[in-house]
């Protein structure tokens, strides 16, 4: 939901509060209530159930990323993944906690306020162009995927073995249309709560991608006979098939920064948050909880189970890996597809946080108007649609965007807006809340600095290792 339908008749509330007239008000701090009517936020009152924000907050989480899980595994044994992927988890959880902290204390929900109200106009404008330039790139990364992998499915129905030119295997046409016939329509609902029921459906797919890789686990036998590797010699070494728990190589610098990011979900949380029914700071909490939880044990079991079937043969792109055991396999078809509708279904929720920071940027006192909801969507669908189209290196492009961004998002900008927004008389910069807070956003330019540094690397010597986890 944007904003400006959201300041429609409440822009006083708005007013006072960026003047700072009264920068804490008791009905938005949650933790003082007495039990008696549940606090409300008084800017706009939302719709969406407990269950549709689950599913829209965990389709946002949901990345491509989880197609490399089992390889990230493979490079650091199965106990120091668990402990990674855990203590990321745990990272993010308290990251959207400190989200939900400064909104409660200024009762704003938008991430771009937030911005404004640290670091005034400059702040608003920062945030705004790094939730636009993150979510722009996860945009097309998943249009990436529907250009590359849906040519091979389609073929690979019709049993071809070669492309033979026809204009429904090119890929550069097959984005075009399901932009125009899938993308489009839902990114041109009014409220982002709609897209529940499409984001449900896009975890199924995910979860059927899951219980996929769990059956095949126990049906392509280590060592298998007829894959193929780049050397022979591959086929007998030792502890090809035996599981590693702790390993330490050097691809395992490689797969924290791919953790850290798995679950970027932080310029949804907030608009997810304006259009909750009954909002409290303790029920947007919980549902980030439920989130992270599950798609937490999405990750694990997905990266699990293709490990243990695909052991020191496991490829960065998981699917790829089934391909090459048996090219034509139909589940693993299905999978595909599978894939490929949940990736096209997050694109839309992906959406509606840049088009929420435009609308901040360029009609920040503008009430809701049709016109400029569906031609923003319409542009930045235009916009990507070109990039993905024309400019063969643009993922290069947003694994460094990508690699300043989510930090940014998950680490840096939390920690600070929550240092500048809550108060010193509320809580001095030598309490134990400021302090984390700090050392949280120096963590976030640690994996930033490492991620720069790994994709410097990958440019050096020319290979590709740094994927990012969306």
């Amino acid at each position: 939901m944007e904003l400006q339908k959201l300041k429609n008749g409440h822009h006083h509330d708005f007013q006072h509060l960026e003047e700072g007239e009264s920068p804490e008000r008791e009905e938005f701090l949650p933790h003082k209530s007495d039990g008696g009517k549940t606090p409300q936020f008084t800017d706009f009152e939302g719709k969406t159930s407990f269950g549709m924000s689950v599913f829209n907050l965990s389709n946002a989480i949901m990345g491509s990323g989880i197609l490399g899980l089992s390889y990230a595994m493979s490079n650091t044994g199965i106990i120091l993944f668990l402990v990674l992927l855990t203590c990321i988890a745990v990272l993010s959880t308290y990251s959207v906690h400190l989200l939900l902290r400064c909104a409660g204390v200024v009762g704003i929900r938008a991430y771009e306020q937030l911005g404004k109200r640290a670091f005034g106009h400059p702040g608003k404008i920062l945030a705004a162009l790094v939730i636009t330039l993150h979510n722009i790139g996860a945009m097309s990364s998943y249009l990436f995927i529907v250009k590359y992998e849906l040519p091979l499915v389609i073929q690979a129905f019709l049993g071809l073995h070669n492309s033979s030119g026809e204009w429904f295997l090119n890929g550069n046409y097959l984005i075009v249309i399901v932009s125009i016939c899938v993308i489009l329509p839902l990114a041109l609902m009014k409220q982002l709560g709609y897209l529940g029921y499409t984001s449900g459906f896009s975890l199924t797919c995910m979860v059927f991608f899951l219980i996929s890789v769990i059956y095949k686990k126990f049906n392509i036998p280590c060592p298998y006979d007829g894959f193929t590797n780049h050397t022979a010699a591959n086929v007998s070494i030792d502890g090809e098939c035996e599981a590693k728990y702790f390993t330490i190589n050097p691809q395992t610098a490689y797969t924290v920064p791919i953790l850290a990011f798995a679950f970027v979900c932080h310029p949804e949380v907030l608009p997810i948050y304006t259009e909750l029914r009954n909002p409290t700071k303790r029920r947007m909490q919980a549902i980030a909880n439920v989130s992270i939880l599950g798609m937490f044990v999405m990750y694990l079991l997905t990266a699990i189970f293709g490990y243990l079937t695909f052991y020191l043969n496991t490829e960065a792109e998981l699917l790829h890996t089934y391909s090459k055991v048996d090219p034509l396999d139909t589940l693993i078809l299905c999978v595909r597809v599978a894939v490929l509708v949940a990736v096209t279904l997050t694109v839309p929720v992906v959406l509606f946080p840049i088009r929420r920071a435009l609308l901040q940027l360029l009609f920040p006192d503008k009430p809701f108007h049709w016109v400029r909801h569906i031609s923003i969507a319409l542009c930045l669908l235009f916009v990507v649609n070109l990039l993905v189209i024309f400019v063969p290196n643009i993922r290069d492009i947003f694994g460094i965007i990508g690699a300043t961004s989510a930090p940014s998002l998950i680490f840096i900008l939390p920690g600070l807006f929550y240092i500048r927004i809550v108060s010193t008389e509320q809580e001095p910069m030598n309490s134990r809340p400021k302090i984390q807070a700090a050392c949280f956003t120096a963590l976030g330019f640690i994996f930033m600095s490492m991620s720069l540094t790994f994709i410097v690397l990958d440019w050096v010597y020319g290979e590709n290792r740094s994927g990012g986890g969306h």
